[in-house]
């Protein structure tokens, strides 16, 4: 088994053919100028060492030389590496409010960018658990299933919008639901931090909350906004062309609920923490996380590719080598084989 790591550099072999008609054209150059000098017989005798075979041979060596270097820059891996690999940790996963109510700009830049610092923070502080995220507004939807890819993980959380969820409103129920089929292993220590400006519409929250915390997994609650609230800003391509209105043509404005994720988190024997300032969520759950019981959740053997450029690079040195040592004038011992009938001539 083998694959190839940079395989564009093997357009860098296009060179060879290049050298080879500059070796023709200057051997043809040559000779061309040999004759206007003087005639093969005169030119053999002035120069009886002179080999073609020699200038053909170091020419290979280079050639041969440089599609080891090309093919080390390709970097071919080859053969398996087996390693086994050990994690303790907790899992976590974050339900992130992405209704439009978290794009109000009463906290700097709005409510959703803020939500997002506050993950990305906490994912900073992970060490090897196990991470996933869930996005809801009228309905929920898995963004990451639970990895251990931190990476990827605040990579695909900068994604998250309002645009992503086609029914807007705040279905923290749907979104507790939906965690508990996240987890899939049940020894392991099991949070779930939420992260919303409040605004629930949904009446069956406690009891699902309650429902979650009876199955062992701990919730936390984030509350972003202020209770001052503010308006919900409508853009186009980045900006603003007014804020969202009522039916009566009133502007909405929407206010932060803590009273709401305080009864979810107390429902579910967790504690709510205000986001507002991104440093308190993040050293609450640091800390939490960081004295919570780890387990061993995975254990599994994977192949990898081994690099082998410096076998190709070692023989590519060989060859240069043998080029430079290599001279142009005939070898004694070859004279006398003459397999370019040279001496006859």
């Amino acid at each position: 088994m083998y694959k190839l790591e940079e395989p564009t550099y093997f357009y860098l072999f296009a060179i060879l053919p290049v050298l080879v008609v500059v070796f023709l054209l200057v051997f043809w150059w040559k000779k061309r100028t040999q004759k206007k000098f003087a005639n093969t017989t005169l030119l053999s005798k002035l120069a009886p060492n002179t080999s073609t075979f020699k200038s053909v041979l170091k020419l290979v060596f280079l050639l041969i030389a440089l599609s080891f270097l090309i093919v080390s820059l390709v970097n071919p891996k080859m053969g398996t590496q087996l390693k086994t690999v050990k994690r303790e940790g907790v899992d976590v996963v974050f339900a992130l409010d992405v209704s439009k109510s978290m794009l109000a700009e009463d906290i700097a830049p709005n409510r959703l960018e803020k939500a997002k610092q506050i993950i990305s923070k906490i994912i900073d502080k992970l060490g090897s658990d196990r991470v996933g995220i869930i996005i809801y507004a009228g309905s929920a939807y898995p963004l990451l299933p639970i990895t251990t890819d931190l990476a990827s993980a605040k990579m695909f959380l900068q994604n998250a919008s309002p645009d992503m969820v086609s029914s807007q409103g705040t279905a923290i129920s749907e979104a507790l639901n939906l965690a508990k089929t996240y987890y899939n292993d049940e020894q392991t220590n099991r949070f779930l931090i939420m992260i919303s400006d409040g605004e629930d519409h949904q009446e069956e929250t406690k009891q699902v909350a309650q429902n979650i915390s009876n199955e062992g997994i701990k919730v936390y609650t984030i509350g972003v906004g202020t209770e001052k609230g503010g308006p919900i800003p409508i853009k186009l391509n980045g900006s603003l062309i007014g804020y969202k209105k009522d039916r009566k043509g009133e502007t909405v404005i929407t206010q932060r609920k803590p009273d709401i994720l305080q009864d979810i988190a107390k429902a579910a024997n967790g504690t709510y923490i205000d986001g507002n300032k991104t440093e308190t969520p993040v050293k609450a759950i640091e800390k939490i996380i960081s004295t919570a019981q780890k387990s061993e959740f995975e254990t599994k053997q994977f192949s990898d590719y081994k690099d082998q450029f410096q076998w190709f690079i070692g023989f590519a040195l060989l060859f240069l080598v043998l080029d430079i040592f290599l001279f142009d004038k005939k070898t004694k011992w070859l004279r006398k084989v003459d397999l370019f009938n040279e001496e006859k001539s």
